[in-house]
């Protein structure tokens, strides 16, 4: 069947299963709110990852069974979320975006996007993407070699590109765009190679770019006295992953990361806006509060995810707060209309900060945190690898937790001289990996209170620790992987697993669950690879790689 024969037969596939319609700014805002669809990144723009689906329950999770499965002809580490509209999948891998049926995985078109081969030399941490976002008829996504795109939802035809930098200095694109207020925005990667970050704003429908926000303050500009001299050009501050978006107070959030480099002498200051979540006006750039999480940070404890907006209870009072499980060990609550911190917890060992102070913010830092700033060889909890790494936690309204697999892992850490070189790794730090401890579990699937840090339960994980993310339901359940390949299913209320799948390699990516005449399905990416790979872990070996995107139901 020749291109057009294949568009057209899966175009009349979709017409069938609901027709391809434009997506309005309506549409995303409700979109936790349609279990029929999954139309933005986090499964609604509080990031929240939760379904009031219910048809698979504690009750019958243990007669899930495949209902398809589709190969991505990718080997490399599968990080994408599915994304669900109108009868069409899309997913996407770093170099092709893919529109299926999801009812039986049939492909309706594939779009190559080719990329210069020196750009996977520079790619950090894994050559990957994570998703993409639809608005008015379009799929927009990005690529490894830092340009934007726009493609036709019914075509796959590519109807705008625009750069955002220059891949060769380092800097990469691997997140799904935002849509915000008729804005589409997106991140930057690239804090190890000695960038500055930054947040883009771009036309929708022509790709013209419309604003740019630096994520490290420049002399002259509020923050900019917290970096000495021009450190602030090869300060870091990546913002390399998505965003979540307040439609009613019209405030985007979004996180940052590491400065660069990790050595903090090298850029003496609090160095704002490193490690910090930026509540950003979409239309304008503007910038309206911000908080910053670990200052002058100096152990890479980005805080590109986000977290979840909430609304909940504090002291009896409804409050509409941001949540987030840092890298840096701490679990945090700040109302997400002005930014004030409400509670910071440590969810994991902690060893660098006693505590963090609710009334200046700012953590205290412990006696082993001097002592890494002063060059001894000490060793940090948690690691570099943090708390909990990229991958978003879910929230469950029914239990009031949040459900993240976290890590239970140190590393060695001494200071080292910093040496800029273009296109290399800009650290200042003696990186020799990272510490398992013996004779306890590596990592965990955790059920956290978020005003208190502390785990109502943990599932630990043997061997390698699970780099997924997760997925609550109203059916009182948790999705998540192994990075060994089982999908599995759990118990949100106590922790026991009630069903599992082995994907045939490891799982690393975002499970979505969606809904079709009634028929409730469950999709996630299988692909082992990411951070995790590049450790260097020996039991990665029996792990296959292979990308594949599967979709599981009830019998």
């Amino acid at each position: 069947m020749n291109m057009k024969r294949q568009i057209m037969s899966g175009l009349m596939m979709a017409v069938l299963l609901g027709g391809v319609q434009a997506q309005s700014l309506t549409d995303l805002q409700k979109d936790n709110l349609t279990p029929g669809d999954v139309l933005t990144y986090g499964m609604g723009y509080n990031n929240q990852r939760y379904s009031p689906l219910k048809q698979i329950n504690t009750g019958n999770a243990a007669k899930l069974s495949p209902t398809w499965a589709y190969s991505l002809n990718n080997p490399q580490g599968q990080e994408s979320q599915p994304i669900v509209h109108d009868g069409v999948m899309y997913i996407t891998t770093h170099n092709t975006t893919v529109a299926l049926n999801p009812l039986t995985g049939k492909q309706i078109w594939k779009q190559e996007i080719e990329l210069p081969q020196d750009v996977f030399k520079m790619a950090c941490c894994g050559i990957l993407n994570r998703g993409a976002a639809i608005f008015d008829g379009k799929l927009y996504r990005s690529t490894l070699d830092a340009h934007v795109i726009a493609l036709d939802l019914k075509t796959g035809k590519q109807l705008w590109k625009s750069k955002a930098a220059d891949y060769l200095d380092g800097q990469a694109m691997t997140s799904a765009p935002l849509i915000a207020n008729g804005v589409v925005l997106t991140g930057i990667a690239g804090g190890e190679y000695g960038t500055r970050g930054f947040i883009d704003a771009w036309d929708p429908a022509t790709g013209k770019k419309l604003w740019r926000f630096f994520t490290t303050a420049a002399p002259g500009e509020k923050g900019g006295e917290t970096w000495p001299g021009d450190t602030h050009l090869k300060g870091g501050a990546p913002t390399w992953l998505t965003g979540a978006y307040d439609p009613e107070l019209d405030l985007v959030y979004w996180g940052t990361g590491n400065g660069g480099p990790w050595n903090p002498n090298a850029r003496l200051g609090d160095n704002l806006y490193i490690n910090t979540v930026l509540a950003i006006r979409p239309k304008t750039g503007e910038l309206v509060w911000h908080y910053q999480f670990s200052p002058n940070d100096p152990y890479d404890y980005d805080a590109t995810e986000v977290g979840m907006l909430v609304d909940m209870k504090i002291g009896g009072k409804d409050r509409k707060v941001l949540t987030q499980a840092n890298r840096n060990g701490f679990f945090y609550v700040l109302d997400r209309a002005t930014g004030e911190l409400l509670a910071a917890n440590p969810y994991v060992k902690v060893n660098w900060a006693e505590r963090i102070d609710l009334k200046t913010g700012r953590p205290v830092l412990s006696e082993t945190d001097k002592k890494a700033r002063a060059g001894e060889d000490v060793e940090i909890f948690p690691s570099v690898l943090g708390g909990k790494n990229w991958t978003p936690m879910s929230w469950n309204p029914a239990t009031g937790l949040a459900y993240a697999n976290t890590l239970n892992i140190s590393w060695p850490y001494q200071l080292a001289k910093p040496e800029y070189k273009k296109g290399e790794w800009y650290l200042g730090v003696n990186f020799r990996g990272v510490n398992m401890p013996k004779d306890q579990p590596h990592g965990f699937l955790s059920a956290i209170d978020p005003m208190t840090g502390k785990s109502k339960w943990q599932m630990a994980w043997p061997g390698q620790p699970s780099m997924a993310g997760t997925l609550s339901t109203a059916g009182n359940l948790v999705f998540t992987g192994a990075a060994t390949g089982e999908f599995m299913a759990v118990d949100a209320r106590n922790g026991k697993k009630l069903w599992e799948f082995q994907t045939g390699s490891g799982i690393i990516g975002l499970p979505v669950t969606w809904e079709h005449k009634g028929k409730q399905y469950v999709s996630v990416v299988s692909g082992a690879g990411g951070v995790w790979a590049l450790l260097g872990d020996e039991r990665m070996a029996q792990t296959p790689a292979g990308g594949s995107l599967w979709t599981f139901s009830l019998n």
